[in-house]
């Protein structure tokens, strides 16, 4: 995750406060999104951005994972995110952003 998005999370958990900010990634690997997971929940890992130091736990989740899946219209999603899923370790990437959210 880029600075500016770091600063960018920061500000909306400032802003809304932790427990109504919830981050949805897009990542197209398991190991860049667990990074990012793991930066908007425990902080940053390389001590580099606004959130080194600052575990804000916030909620995160992928766009592929079965349970934001289906909170989309499917013709949207499949639309948008359908190409993209097909080619995506979508197995790694559930099973990354489960080890992150069972860390909190």
């Amino acid at each position: 995750m880029d600075l500016e998005n770091q600063k960018r999370v920061l500000e909306f958990s400032e802003q809304y406060g932790q427990e109504n900010v919830v981050v949805l990634l897009g990542a197209a690997e398991g190991e860049a999104a667990s990074l990012a997971a793991e930066t908007v929940t425990l902080g940053d890992p390389t001590f580099a951005g606004p959130l080194a130091g600052v575990s804000l736990g916030l909620t995160v989740y992928h766009v592929v994972e079965p349970e934001v899946k289906e909170e989309f219209n499917a013709d949207v999603y499949d639309e948008q995110c359908g190409m993209m899923e097909m080619v995506l370790d979508v197995d790694d990437i559930c099973s990354e952003m489960n080890a992150i959210r069972e860390q909190l």
